[in-house]
């Protein structure tokens, strides 16, 4: 393949802070490259380097040719584009790169003002007319930010066509797998080259780290062990050297030659330290390992003091009724600490009324609806309005800390907020950011249990999985309303169905739920299932309590004789 531009021991710095260090690259026509690495890894400087915006401290960025034609599709949604410019060029292929992507066609033909369309319809705009350009080079900085699926798809579609060469920085790890062949990743100032998709260089990058670590481990058992030998023998030496130098006097003259050999000795001890120092310094600096960093794991947990698996809500006999209209009755459920749990029904089920039941909002007509007392429950719902529309994001956390607001950055980095987002009123940012705004106030608030009511309503797609990573991690317990069908199944493993005016527990996820009832051939799984869950549950509970019950008591062979009856059961259903 042709080489199209060429990287040579390019280095780059903002003040004391070093970007990029000694980093050498080629790009051939027709590669697509993923370019990955840590928010702030210097991912857009290296961009801009190869645009030209942005000139190296040393080093040097050669095109081939120099005038190389460039399609360069910012971070940034705030694109410029004179539309009826535009037209007067290409309107035919700005507006079928246009209607590809899901754009009305009226939006350029009527001349509409790029202020009045949303952040979405700009970043279609902006790659339509990269596309009439004709670009031999294309740099895009995070394509998909906020396209929806048709969008994603004529851009994979788009680039596995495109003949010429493209770099690509972005999140999205399924878009990146659909396109590109090649991964550079910059860490700690170094660029590392990678052949495939993302997922093989997710592999590899794990195939390497495992290596390094053997080699390492090796290394430094290799060196301990020249080590022990070396004060083994300065231990000998130092020995000698005493035994050599002890005065003279009459008794001792007839060990005047075992003295001389003792000095012999100790300088062939000495010659022997010397020789397995210089040698293992030889070594070192021709073969050192480095010891391998350990990958950074950006972890948003809650300190919950509840153990995983400790009940923290049991409802027994819940009936709720409004006059004659009955919502459910008669319900018996759970919910364990750190489960995540989906909360499904119909419209008009009396999901809302079973939360509000949970925030203490509203009272049961029968039955008890326990909740441990020391449970701290936070609720996400889909009305933004109550956020201090006049303070920042920043401002609304009000962090005492650098840990703690430098944790809420990297939380906000992680589900694709912008720095300067976070400098400005609430009032100026989507439902989508003042949505994340929101979760990200929870998670710093360490709750216990996260009810999240339709918490995707306002985000694209890239969000979404954003908020799945981040909610992934999360420690406590979630019960999520949501009528995502994917973010449910991504999230929850267990549910609460509401259902012929009954809550029960289901202990699967909705696609397995939803399929039981279709074939009718597996409902009798999840049932059994469900009893051997809650079979755990007791069982575990009599071995908590029979440790600390007497073993000649009455009480400690009634509870013996549970526990094996219990778990006969159990194996009978297994």
């Amino acid at each position: 393949m042709t080489l199209i531009l060429q990287a040579k021991q390019v280095n780059k710095s903002f003040g004391n802070r070093d970007i990029l260090k000694e980093i050498s690259f080629d790009i051939r026509n027709g590669e697509k490259i993923g370019l990955v690495g840590w928010n702030g890894a210097g991912k857009t400087t290296m961009m801009k380097l190869l645009m030209g915006s942005v000139q190296p401290d040393s080093g040097s960025i050669t095109r081939y040719p120099a005038e190389i034609k460039i399609g360069y599709l910012p971070q940034s949604t705030d694109y410029t584009i004179n539309t009826d410019h535009e037209l007067e060029e290409d309107a035919k292929e700005l507006l079928r790169a246009a209607s590809e992507l899901g754009m009305s066609k009226s939006i350029i033909r009527e001349g509409a003002y790029l202020d009045t369309l949303s952040g979405g319809e700009k970043l279609k705009l902006a790659l339509a007319k990269i596309w009439t350009q004709s670009p031999q080079l294309l740099c895009l900085d995070e394509p998909t930010n906020h396209l929806d699926m048709k969008g994603v798809t004529w851009l994979i579609t788009e680039l596995n066509k495109f003949a010429g060469a493209a770099i690509i920085i972005s999140h999205d790890r399924y878009f990146l797998d659909q396109t590109v062949t090649k991964v550079y990743e910059i860490e700690e100032c170094k660029l590392l080259e990678y052949e495939g998709n993302y997922t093989a260089y997710r592999k590899e990058k794990q195939r390497r780290f495992e290596h390094q670590a053997r080699d390492y481990g090796k290394q430094q058992r290799k060196i301990k062990m020249i080590e022990d030998q070396v004060a083994n023998l300065k231990q000998w030496s130092e020995k000698a050297h005493r035994e050599a130098g002890k005065r003279d006097n009459p008794g001792e003259r007839k060990q005047m030659g075992l003295k001389e050999f003792e000095r012999v000795k100790a300088k062939k001890k000495d010659n022997q330290i010397k020789s397995k120092t210089k040698r293992l310094e030889l070594e070192l600096s021709k073969h050192k390992v480095e010891k391998p960093k350990e990958e950074v794991q950006v972890k948003f947990e809650f300190e919950t003091d509840g153990k995983r698996g400790k009940r923290i809500l049991e409802a027994k006999g819940l009936t709720k009724q409004f006059g004659d209209r009955l919502l459910f009755e008669k319900s018996h459920f759970y919910v364990k600490h750190g489960e995540r749990i989906g909360l499904v029904g119909e419209n008009g089920a009396g999901k809302t009324t079973f939360i509000k039941m949970l925030m203490e909002q509203e009272s049961t007509t029968k039955g008890s609806l326990w909740k441990s007392s020391s449970l701290k429950i936070a609720y996400l719902s889909q009305e933004v309005s109550d956020l201090p529309m006049n303070k920042t994001a920043m401002e609304y956390l009000d962090l005492i800390g650098w840990d703690r607001v430098s944790k809420a950055r990297t939380i906000f980095a992680n589900m694709g907020m912008q720095e300067e987002k976070l400098i400005k009123p609430l009032q100026t940012l989507s439902l989508g950011e003042k949505t994340r705004v929101k979760l990200v106030h929870m998670i710093m608030q360490e709750y216990d249990v996260l009810i999240l009511d339709e918490p995707t309503n306002h985000l694209d797609l890239p969000s979404r999985e954003q908020m799945e990573t981040t909610l992934s991690t999360f420690n406590g317990t979630l019960i999520v309303i949501s009528h995502d069908r994917y973010f449910i199944e991504k999230l929850c493993d267990k549910l609460l169905v509401i259902e012929n005016n009954i809550i029960k527990r289901v202990e699967s996820g909705l696609q397995e739920y939803e399929g039981s009832k279709k074939t009718g051939t597996s409902s009798s799984v999840i049932e059994k299932r469900e009893q051997v869950a809650l079979l755990d549950s007791r069982i575990t509970e009599l071995l908590g309590k029979i440790t600390m019950v007497d073993r000649q008591s009455d009480e400690y062979t009634a509870m013996d004789k549970e526990l094996l009856k219990l778990m006969q059961i159990k194996k009978e259903l297994a």
